[in-house]
């Protein structure tokens, strides 16, 4: 399968990564990637970044070393009703909108109302993908959220980072794939996401291939291979 894209990085800016945002250029311009998403910790997580940080990134270049850069934010999902973290005003500056439960900002509820809070992200006019959403100690019913992802236009992502043995969220590669064979079902697009958070890592997808191919899940709904249609996918639910 041909890769274009990976657009769920991080960077020091988000307080436990490690690499600068030019160093994750010149890393996916090795990969031969086209385009890069940097999508930063938004508040919530210990030692990210302010909220001011996202109203500034007008002034970061969008192209390095052949590279071109969507600059945007990983944006905590906070309660049942899918509230998040960062104001609508900083959402607006975003290039690609990423939203995710994180156990330093949600309280695991029951399926239902974990559910609930991620249906409320999903259904948001402004988020284009919704970050790992994998993990057993925070249970989905993945039916609804999959049909809510077709109906919504929204991206649901298979995270390279949950399925590696050395991390630690629970059921996560048996989640996934109960969640891609309803994509199956559903004709749900996906997207991958490496969840970099050192150079190195950038377009590093080689669990969530492997996963893919275990599956059989069909190429087309894949949406990495092509910027083009990635960016035709997110800019259904813009203005």
């Amino acid at each position: 399968m041909n890769i274009e894209l990976d657009v769920h990085t991080h960077t020091i800016a988000s307080g436990h990564a490690y690499s600068t945002i030019r160093e994750m250029a010149k890393a996916a311009s090795e990969k031969g990637l086209k385009l890069l998403g940097i999508t930063e910790h938004a508040p919530g997580i210990p030692g990210t970044c302010a909220q001011i940080y996202f109203g500034n990134l007008r002034v970061v270049p969008r192209e390095m070393y052949g590279v071109e850069l969507m600059l945007g934010s990983e944006i905590n999902i906070l309660d049942y009703n899918g509230t998040l973290s960062l104001e609508e005003r900083y959402i607006d500056k975003l290039d690609v909108r990423i939203a995710g439960i994180h156990k330093f900002c949600y309280e695991y509820g029951t399926i239902e109302q974990n559910t609930s809070a991620v249906l409320g992200a999903i259904k948001h006019p402004k988020i284009d993908i919704i970050s790992h959403p994998d993990d057993g100690d925070c249970p989905l019913n993945y039916e609804v959220i999959v049909q809510g992802a077709k109906q919504y236009n929204t991206l649901l992502e298979l995270n390279n980072n949950s399925i590696n043995p050395v991390n630690q969220r629970k059921n996560a590669r048996e989640n996934s794939i109960y969640m891609l064979n309803l994509c199956k079902k559903y004709e749900a697009p996906i997207i991958l996401g490496s969840d970099a958070h050192f150079d190195e890592h950038v377009g590093e997808l080689n669990l969530t291939l492997e996963v893919l191919r275990e599956v059989s899940f069909p190429e087309k709904l894949v949406i990495n291979q092509s910027v083009e249609e990635f960016k035709k996918m997110i800019n259904k639910n813009r203005p």
